[in-house]
């Protein structure tokens, strides 16, 4: 491994597959499939890894290049599923993506996989998260917030300047190399949450290198409830206590105290300041899931199914 801006070998496999776990998907799935089957640069496969609850778009399956792959909810798991499409691919790279992120436009996957062509210890690079038309304007600013206009690639080096944000990386867009990711020994196989950001801590901490590619871009965010907040900051904390390797001795919080901050100073000038009290209230779900997911080993099982949003998990051995 040598560090630098290197250009990466011509014989390394540049093949490209798409990996995108869904479980009830919506119309933007078929949306998602047009607009990754007219890139710029083209992808050979996208596996589809469907957790059967609902309908699925039948039309799906009759595409060429998409390969269908369901299976039973109590087999999904957010490591394990994506390790799953990734096995049924043979690429060089896998693109993971979620059922909701639409691709902004047909440069998504060029600009993705440059940091990986480009420098030889980035082992993921993962893409900018755009607002959706109908984001709140605190959801907005959140966005803006953690996946800003600069391209960055992160590694060991920057751990004191930006700590835990070091390890921030998000499998609603991310492209991997396939040879990093099997030295790491591939996603965690019972996680339930957060497999892409343990993943990047273990690189990170390998001494290969994390990119946020900003110019590649998907449309991605939600309008997410204090009850919603609350379950989702609680697994995000199990999924943190569960990998002491990772996450021991950098803190979490100074970073979402910042970001509430500069949220309500937005709000602030941007004469919004009516949506403080419900930034607040939305702040206190998320700390007070996250607190409670921190020491879940403590919390009796019923609390941990009334906290957590993802029941399936605890019912696995």
């Amino acid at each position: 491994m040598t560090g630098g801006m290197t250009r990466v070998e011509e014989h390394r496999d540049q093949s490209i597959d798409v990996v995108i776990p869904v479980c009830r998907p919506d119309e933007r799935l078929l949306l998602i499939l047009k607009r990754l089957r007219s890139q710029s640069r083209p992808v050979g496969k996208i596996y589809i890894i469907h957790t059967k609850s609902g309908d699925f778009p039948a039309s799906a399956e009759t595409l060429e290049d998409v390969v269908v792959k369901h299976i039973e909810p109590e087999e999904f798991d957010h490591g394990g599923t994506r390790d799953m499409g990734l096995r049924l691919s043979g690429a060089g790279i896998v693109v993971f993506m979620t059922q909701d992120a639409v691709p902004a436009d047909r440069e998504l996957i060029q600009r993705l996989v440059r940091p990986l062509l480009e420098q030889e210890d980035v082992g993921v690079s993962y893409a900018r998260q755009l607002p959706a038309e109908n984001c709140s304007p605190a959801e907005r600013y959140t966005r803006r917030f953690n996946y800003p206009g600069e391209s960055r690639v992160k590694g060991k080096e920057d751990i004191g300047e930006l700590g835990i944000k070091t390890f921030f990386c998000s499998d609603v867009c991310a492209a991997y190399r396939r040879e990093i990711y099997d030295k790491m020994g591939g996603f965690t196989k019972k996680t339930i949450f957060n497999e892409d950001m343990v993943m990047a801590a273990h690189m990170v901490r390998a001494g290969y290198k994390v990119a946020y590619a900003a110019d590649a871009r998907v449309i991605h965010s939600h309008n997410y409830t204090g009850i919603q907040q609350f379950r989702r900051n609680f697994d995000l904390a199990v999924s943190q206590a569960d990998h002491p390797e990772v996450f021991a001795g950098i803190r979490s919080e100074d970073e979402g105290i910042r970001m509430v901050k500069q949220t309500a100073l937005y709000l602030l000038k941007s004469k919004r300041a009516h949506l403080i009290p419900a930034l607040v209230c939305q702040s206190g779900c998320k700390y007070a899931g996250y607190r409670l997911g921190l020491c879940y080993r403590k919390l009796p099982p019923w609390v941990i199914r009334k906290c957590t949003g993802n029941k399936l998990y605890w019912l696995k051995s």
